[in-house]
């Protein structure tokens, strides 16, 4: 390969410098990203393995960054979990039947990730053949908690209430849908990797609303079921947003590498997390929109926190948003490895 930083510093290996990618690195941002958004839905530029491949590769051209992630959405395997949703314009996700009583989880049904998401696997090999060896390929999935907040909520939410109203009213319940969901990701997973993805990530994007004891009691099991039973040739990146206050529950969970969003200083963090575990982020996406002289001096005060120890992966404490600037986001990659040069 010609460029497997990133693979080194998940195993926590010494590197020539940082690598960096962004989250949502493949996306809004770009106008590349939004000619072809202009003749395709959302679902239709995810389920069409070409056009996927063409997006996954529009960043690594323009930015430069170390890897690549494959253009998706964490709810693509609901399909094969029998629940239907759709892409609201101006509204984000739908779930038009949201799972609430225990019939509705009864009915909740598991299906191998090839046979319910196929166009996913071949976006990955279409990719790989495209990449041939210039950075790896990350594949990814939502995590069990923030799959189920979906399902339950019927899209997003602020207050998670229906959520953690069945988790407390029907803990039972509750762990018969999270056992399902986790099966659904475990396959996921592993299918990607079987396709070829090199390192895969755990998103658990609205996890940060639990307590510590609620996700100890809820989550923890659920997402460390799934982390040890993923493919162990390949890194897994383990990111709960929002989730400083969960951070010894989030290592027990599991993963190779611990993200980190923005609300934690990352050196502080890795001395919780431990130095046997590597570290991904942290930078604040909203800094992309501030004056490149800014964005350089925070990266470099990252690195700084980051002291050049083995095992940091550089990138945004959540994805990059629709409004910043492509040559902010280069300046952002540029920096990362002009100040971590070693």
């Amino acid at each position: 390969m010609n460029n497997d930083t990133f693979l080194k510093a998940c195993r926590r290996e010494k590197t020539d410098f940082t690598p960096v990618w962004l989250m949502r690195q493949a996306g809004r941002y770009m106008k590349e990203y939004m000619e072809i958004r202009s003749k395709h839905s959302f679902l239709e530029m995810c389920k069409n393995p070409e056009i996927a491949a063409e997006i996954t590769l529009q960043p690594v051209n323009k930015l430069g960054v170390d890897a690549a992630i494959l253009f998706a959405d964490i709810l693509l395997p609901l399909d094969g979990m029998g629940i239907d949703f759709e892409f609201a314009k101006n509204e984000g996700p739908v779930i038009h039947t949201p799972v609430r009583t225990r019939k509705d989880i009864d009915k909740v049904r598991f299906t191998p990730a090839e046979v319910a998401t196929p166009y996913v696997m071949e976006a990955i090999k279409i990719v790989k053949k495209e990449l041939n060896g210039r950075v790896p390929l990350i594949g990814f999935s939502g995590a069990p908690f923030t799959l189920a907040s979906y399902i339950i909520e019927a899209g997003g939410s602020k207050n998670y209430v229906h959520a953690k109203t069945l988790m407390y009213e029907d803990p039972e319940g509750w762990h018969i849908l999270m056992n399902k969901i986790s099966d659904t990701v475990i396959s996921y997973l592993n299918a990607q990797i079987k396709a070829g993805a090199q390192a895969v990530q755990l998103f658990d994007s609205w996890v940060g609303c639990m307590c510590p004891k609620d996700y100890e009691e809820y989550v923890l099991p659920h997402s460390k079921k799934v982390i040890d039973n993923i493919d162990k040739s390949v890194p897994l990146i383990h990111f709960a947003f929002n989730a400083s206050t969960l951070l010894p529950q989030v290592v027990r969970a599991g993963g190779d590498v611990i993200g980190l969003d923005w609300k934690i200083d990352l050196g502080e963090a890795w001395k919780t997390i431990g130095y046997d575990k590597a570290v991904q982020g942290n930078i604040d996406p909203v800094i992309l929109h501030g004056p490149i002289p800014v964005i350089r001096k925070r990266v470099k005060e990252i690195l700084d926190s980051a002291g050049g120890r083995p095992g940091h992966i550089f990138n945004l404490g959540h994805g990059i948003l629709p409004t910043t600037p492509v040559e902010h986001a280069k300046a952002l990659v540029d920096a990362v490895h002009e100040y971590s040069r070693r």
